[in-house]
């Protein structure tokens, strides 16, 4: 925990000893602004406004600092807005209270995994799907921090059970076939991400690595059309230029 959540929970400890029926009006205000604090936090997230999601799940967090869903949504907050130190704190006070939690865990292995702290980030990891081993984003998530530390093997068995656990999930489709095409299986990885690509709910990001994998595997012109295909014109077209130099080097070889 952060020095200034630790001093501001200090604070509102010390005001709840003195019991008294002066605190009480207080208390009642601040139960009743809560369900809207946590309203604006999520539709501040919603709208990927995560400075605005931070400060009022901060605000909550000073009051119920034994909330772990509140601890969760603050270090994911912060882990996306670059914070992922800050978040990591937050989890790790969270675990000294729930040492075993699968959701703690979890968060905590992405927050480490963010601020690039990966053999912490796969301890965490670890413990979260030996917690959960039918939870396939423990399995996801370590599958990513494995590939960035190069063991190519395990990071694709780890995807391969987030599969079966999630099998028409994008996401786990598309780090499973980058995974493929890193480890040198390009039409396995084709065939996987193509898949993913296909499903209702994949983003363009999807299908831009799609247009990648058709690069490298030296058809620039289904690459292209993918890049048309989302892209701004400005974007798409340095998008294209790339695209087209790896067709060319991979027809090449």
């Amino acid at each position: 925990m952060s020095k200034r959540f630790a001093l501001v929970l200090l604070f509102a400890l010390a005001g709840c000893a003195g019991a008294g029926t002066a605190s009480d009006p207080d208390k009642a205000v601040a139960e009743a602004v809560e369900p809207s604090l946590r309203a604006a936090a999520a539709a501040a997230e919603a709208n990927r406004d995560h400075k605005g999601a931070i400060q009022h799940l901060s605000t909550l967090y000073q009051r119920r600092s034994d909330d772990k869903g509140i601890a969760v949504a603050l270090a994911r907050n912060l882990r996306y807005s670059g914070q992922a130190q800050n978040a990591a704190d937050i989890i790790q006070a969270q675990l000294t209270r729930l040492p075993n939690d699968p959701d703690l865990l979890l968060e905590l292995g992405k927050d480490y995994l963010a601020a690039e702290r990966v053999a912490l980030a796969i301890k965490a990891l670890e413990q979260a799907r030996a917690a959960t081993p039918d939870r396939w984003e423990a399995h996801a998530t370590l599958g990513v921090a494995l590939d960035t530390q190069g063991r190519g093997p395990e990071a694709l068995s780890a995807y391969g059970r987030a599969a079966q656990l999630s099998p028409d999930n994008p996401v786990v489709l598309n780090n499973l076939a980058l995974s493929q095409a890193i480890g040198g299986r390009l039409d396995e990885a084709l065939a996987t991400i193509s898949r993913a690509a296909d499903l209702p709910t994949a983003t363009a990001q999807v299908r831009q690595n799609l247009a990648l994998l058709l690069a490298l595997k030296g058809d620039g012109a289904a690459a292209e059309r993918l890049a048309r295909h989302d892209l701004p014109p400005d974007m798409a077209k340095n998008n294209v230029e790339v695209l087209r130099a790896l067709a060319v080097s991979s027809t090449a070889r």
